[in-house]
């Protein structure tokens, strides 16, 4: 009898505040689609990292005899054969160096820069003789990259050293910069559902009060008065993060599977699985539950005298 009375009072209070319940159901699905999208692109960050991390190079780039001309680190000349030997020797030693140290030749370099650029109009102005040799360094950890670097930079032969993973730093800086925007409209949208639900629960009381007066009066305790105002809450939480859920897996699928086709348009890379979105799922819906309700608690003690 009890929990149908609750029940009934439920649908009551949803009924009579209808249009502020929507707006709670609107801030917090968006609130928590945008948590939950924060979380997934932080995780499509690590996943990246992981992926291009343990592929990228280091390239250290030895002088042709064009750089003499424009170069101070060349001006010695295009790298003799002693040179290379020595440097892949040197490499070969260091423990930070996955073996074996692979050598890119003047007419590889060309080939590479024909398959990236061929369609540029800039190439074919470029012949093989402008390319540089150079030797494509793996490391068994990208981290010390200052390694390899301080070692050869500088080194007779040498023109310059690059790290392809600063390449890549860019576009995880940006990615993160987006996460972190995404994580402060986050918190805008759920200070806003808080403050939607608090109102609620307010004008719900209120207009309740005449009942809540009649059931203090035969003794009812202050959770049973409390419980159908904390419900309603929970109700239209649950409601929002039901839509959050869906709003993640349909992103997901529009993005990556359908619609957009990442997946199929950007081949080389590593996109999160579904498995990563319904992972995430659970937790927005513990959220959307709890929230309203937590915040429901706090506004009754002060708003409904029990």
């Amino acid at each position: 009898m009890r929990a149908q009375f609750v029940l009934s009072e439920i649908g009551v209070g949803l009924r009579r505040n209808l249009t502020m319940t929507f707006a709670v159901v609107v801030s917090v699905a968006l609130s928590l689609a945008l948590f939950g999208g924060a979380l997934l692109m932080r995780e499509q960050v690590s996943t990246m990292k992981d992926y291009w991390y343990d592929k990228v190079n280091v390239s250290i780039f030895l002088c042709n005899k064009n750089d003499a001309k424009d170069m101070p680190k060349c001006a010695k000349g295009a790298v003799t054969a002693e040179q290379k030997d020595q440097i892949k020797a040197d490499l070969e030693k260091m423990e930070a160096v996955q073996k074996p140290v692979h050598f890119e030749t003047v007419d590889e370099a060309y080939k590479h820069y024909q398959e990236q650029f061929g369609d540029s109009p800039m190439a074919g102005n470029i012949t093989p003789d402008q390319m540089q040799e150079s030797f494509r360094v793996k490391l068994k950890d990208p981290q010390k990259y200052k390694v390899v670097a301080t070692a050869f930079a500088g080194r007779d032969g040498v023109q310059s050293v690059q790290d392809q993973r600063s390449i890549l730093d860019n576009l995880f800086e940006l990615m993160n910069g987006m996460n972190v925007v995404a994580i402060y409209v986050m918190i805008l949208m759920l200070v806003i559902a808080l403050i939607l639900i608090v109102n609620t629960v307010r004008v719900s009381a209120f207009s309740r009060r005449r009942e809540t007066g009649i059931m203090r009066l035969v003794g009812a305790s202050g959770f049973y008065i409390q419980a159908p105002f904390i419900m309603e809450a929970a109700v239209a939480g649950l409601i929002g993060g039901l839509l959050a859920c869906a709003m993640l897996l349909g992103g997901r699928y529009f993005l990556i599977d359908g619609g957009l086709a990442l997946q199929e348009k950007l081949n080389l890379i590593n996109f999160i699985g579904w498995d990563a979105v319904l992972t995430k799922l659970p937790l927005v819906l513990a959220i959307g539950l709890l929230m309203p309700a937590v915040a429901a608690l706090f506004a009754l003690r002060k708003y409904l005298k029990v």
